[in-house]
């Protein structure tokens, strides 16, 4: 109860202070005639890749092109608070106009609403403030690249309707999403070291940080809607090659026992087999697939091309029992929707991770490892020093470069967590009334 007050104390500090900024600001307008600080013309925005890459190496190298400023560091508390505030200082002003929805927007053509976008991307420092006005030229088509960029869209510089609806979002539900953001990351415990290594759910991209700086950056699939991947904080022990899979008792109950109701053969298919309680194989005639006890075996897939895990398995110990992993799909790391697994982190290019992992011990090369991998003989490699892993669950953050970063709260956790915020606060508003309960409000 301690931790909620503090929450609500928080809450109510920054939004005084953005009230606080925002008279400030205003009474700038009326001696300067500029709104808020001088505004920054923004720099040009870094090559993009519009199409998705066909290699893991070029899809690796177009995600690190982007920026190399860590999603998750030491000060990204902070950074986050202060987006809110700034985006409270525009909350206070009217926020910014919504384009009309049937609104066409042609590169080299003046249109009706040219100016309104522009004043849309300048309040967001897409757009710097000196270009208020003019047609859809190239100095507009980089800003819109800018905004795409930021909100994980494909930076075309085309007003597509993807883009048009995120640039509706109100400020009000950006700022929920920095609040809710804040709040997880104020509630997780994370000791950050020399390297380490962050998965950002939202976001479905993994990053491996050294000396501050995101020095690779991966695509990953994570967890389905109905499968939601866990945030957790826990150390990478190992890396195994070639790895077996140990069906997780759900998938076996569930997936597992209806493909076996359907095809007899199925296990034998896939690889797979049964084990009893001390790993002894029993005969898969002989259990109960009707999917109406739970199972007393356990279903574990042999290593090889066929295998879920593909080649490679990051061992991470944790209470969720996930981990990341390669995966025999590749093609799925080209969509943009990457949220298909059971709760695991699928890593496109895990073997370059792994190699990453790994640099401490000069024998295991990325050579050293394709090279292992095509023995198809399993191994199990213990890191001579663990490296510290977060998945965090960010929607909205700013990084270093006062970059600020928003993506879809696929999981639907913002609102779910600032509901039950506000049922805190009305619980804790009610109790000062009572005399029973005042001391708890205290």
């Amino acid at each position: 109860m301690g931790k909620t007050r503090h929450m609500l104390k928080r809450h109510a500090m920054i939004i005084a202070m953005g009230l606080f900024a925002s008279a400030s600001a205003l009474a700038q307008t009326e001696t300067t005639g500029q709104a808020g600080p001088k505004p920054v013309t923004p720099a040009a925005p870094k090559a993009a890749i519009a199409t998705p890459a066909s290699t893991a190496e070029s899809r690796m190298a177009a995600a690190l092109a982007l920026t190399h400023e860590p999603t998750y560091d030491e000060g990204t508390a902070q950074r986050i608070k202060d987006a809110a505030l700034s985006y409270s200082d525009l909350a206070v002003r009217g926020g910014w106009p919504a384009i009309p929805a049937d609104a066409k927007f042609t590169l080299g053509v003046q249109g009706a609403n040219d100016d309104i976008l522009r004043k849309r991307l300048i309040l967001t420092s897409d757009l710097a403030a000196d270009k208020a006005s003019g047609a859809f030229d190239q100095d507009l088509a980089d800003a819109v690249k800018r905004f795409q960029a930021r909100h994980s869209l494909a930076p075309t510089g085309m007003m597509t309707p993807r883009t048009l609806a995120a640039m509706n979002v109100t400020v009000q539900k950006r700022i929920r999403q920095l609040e809710a953001s804040l709040e997880r990351l104020e509630n997780t415990n994370f000791s950050f070291g020399q390297r380490y290594v962050v998965v950002n759910i939202p976001a479905a991209f993994a990053e491996a940080v050294e000396n501050d700086v995101v020095v690779r950056r991966y695509r990953v699939i994570v967890g389905k809607t109905e499968k939601p991947s866990p945030t957790l904080t826990a150390q990478i022990t190992g890396v195994v090659l070639n790895p077996t899979w140990t069906v997780p008792s759900s998938i076996a109950k569930t997936e597992i026992s209806a493909h076996m109701r359907k095809d007899p053969t199925y296990l034998s298919r896939m690889h797979m087999e049964v084990l009893d309680g001390h790993d002894n194989p029993i005969d898969p005639h002989s259990v109960d697939w009707s999917g109406t006890h739970t199972p007393n075996f356990t279903v574990r897939q042999q290593n090889g091309t066929f295998n879920a895990l593909g080649a490679v398995k990051i061992d991470m110990p944790n209470s969720y029992s996930v981990y990341m992993h390669d995966t025999n799909q590749r093609n799925l790391f080209s969509d943009d929707y990457r949220f298909d697994s059971h709760g695991c982190s699928r890593v496109d290019n895990v073997r370059d991770l792994a190699a990453w992992l790994l640099k401490d011990q000069p024998k295991w090369t990325r050579a050293a490892i394709d090279t292992e991998i095509a023995t198809g003989q399993h191994l199990e490699v213990a890191m001579a020093k663990k490296v510290p892993v977060a998945w965090i669950y960010l929607t909205a953050w700013m990084t270093k470069d006062q970059t600020i970063q928003f993506r879809n709260d696929v999981y639907n956790q913002d609102e779910q967590l600032l509901e039950a915020t506000a049922e805190e606060a009305a619980f804790f508003s009610n109790a000062g009334n009572h005399p029973l309960t005042a001391h708890m409000a205290q």
